[in-house]
């Protein structure tokens, strides 16, 4: 049994590292500290702690206390090795025979060195993450009360690890996204140099061609050929519009507007088309509307381009339905629209809204990109839900907000 006045001192031991690693987020100054303090309390040699590396899967030595550069140099351990014999998380193994245990590496190393005795403590909470292990230089009993002291350290210290390794992963996968959006921002300042450049030259090609097919004999191969190059400048500037869009990434110009004579003047744009393909339009717009700052001419452009893929999607006969709801419980407005298409294929959901990819045989691929974008300026957010066969439903939905400008309320009653 453990003394009181030795069973205070482990208390404030605990307290001070307890205290110490989770004020601590650099790894390493945890794990020194870990080490250090057990063998000072313990009165061991020294201490040693291993952690896994999962691309190598081994456990490396991160922390030592006490112990002897030769010992140390011994390099990392397999996890074969380490595991065999650790078979419970909360478990403290005590090694007396320091010749014969299979998890001592380098037993005439081990000796040499001077030691007589080992405790071993897996790190970890659902799996072992590492190891920590105490050296003695003769062999002793250990009471309920040290053993509970090694059992807590340990579990605190797998707690910071994992912790810690968390975060690093995340500052590297913020770093990893942050290089690529820089790179993606310069890419795209080029795109829209490049595009630009092309097309001045394609406005030349275009006027001239044009010209060219109206003084040239009619029904010959040569007025058949000028026809395509028009065609085909037609919609290379078509790409290059949508391109220098999507780079622009504009700044809306917000106003108070009412979302359902947005809608009706998008639905306004496409009426020809929806009527020569016999798609019927079911219009589902919420009377009492809120009035949001929106710019007008954007949202008309992202309800434009959802209501041409829907479009392209039904067959003859189709049923596009549109929907406007307010959610005071959310503070949102929402437009929904929704069709009973063909559906989007579960591979193409995730790819939807990156620039030029698109499964219309004439299609750029930025309509929706750009959609995207403008929803995102807009502090909104745009859904998308599928099934090959039944339909699709796109939800876009916006906060009810303040003008900036102007200091006043974000919504009316219209």
């Amino acid at each position: 049994m453990t003394s009181p006045k030795k069973f205070e001192s482990y208390f404030h031991v605990l307290r001070d590292v307890i205290r110490v690693m989770h004020s601590i987020t650099t790894l390493q100054e945890v794990l020194d500290i870990v080490v250090t303090k057990i063998t000072e309390t313990l009165d061991a040699k020294g201490a040693l702690l291993r952690i896994l590396n999962k691309e190598t899967n081994q456990f490396e030595v991160r922390a030592a206390c006490g112990l002897g550069e030769r010992y140390l140099a011994k390099g990392p351990v397999t996890t074969e090795t380490v595991l065999s014999t650790l078979s419970e998380l909360d478990k403290v193994y005590i090694i007396t025979d320091i010749w014969n245990a299979p998890r001592v590496e380098y037993p005439q190393a081990t000796w040499d060195e001077g030691i007589r005795m080992m405790v071993d403590m897996p790190l970890g909470i659902a799996e072992p993450i590492g190891l920590i292990r105490i050296y003695f230089t003769e062999q002793r009993e250990f009471s309920d009360d040290e053993l509970d002291f090694i059992k807590t350290v340990a579990m605190h210290c797998a707690c910071v690890i994992e912790r810690v390794q968390i975060q690093e992963s995340q500052q590297s996968r913020f770093s990893h996204l942050a290089a690529q959006m820089d790179k993606l921002s310069s890419l795209g300042r080029m795109a829209a140099g490049i595009a630009h450049e092309i097309n001045n030259p394609l406005a030349g090609i275009l006027l001239y061609s044009s010209n060219l097919s109206k003084k040239v004999p009619p029904g010959g191969l040569l007025e058949e050929g000028l026809k395509i190059i028009v065609k085909e400048t037609q919609r290379c500037k078509t790409i290059i519009q949508g391109l220098l869009e999507f780079a622009r990434d504009k700044k809306p110009q917000r106003a108070l507007v009412n979302m359902n004579d947005i809608m009706e003047s998008a639905l306004g744009i496409v009426e020809n088309e929806f009527h020569l393909r016999h798609v019927r339009v079911r219009k589902q717009l919420d009377k009492i509307i809120e009035k949001v700052y929106l710019d007008e001419n954007q949202i008309e452009q992202v309800f434009i381009n959802i209501l041409l893929n829907a479009l392209h999607a039904v067959q003859d006969n189709g049923i596009v339905t549109v929907q406007t709801v307010v959610d005071p419980e959310h503070k949102k407005i929402r437009a929904e629209i929704s069709d009973n298409g063909c559906g989007i294929a579960a591979d193409h959901m995730k790819k939807l809204f990156e620039p030029f990819f698109s499964t219309k045989a004439n299609g750029t691929g930025l309509g929706l990109a750009v959609s995207y974008g403008i929803v995102e300026n807009h502090q909104g957010d745009i859904r998308v839900f599928s099934e090959p066969g039944k339909g699709t439903r796109f939800i876009i939905e916006f906060p009810f907000q303040v003008d900036n400008s102007t200091g006043r309320g974000g919504h009316e009653i219209s």
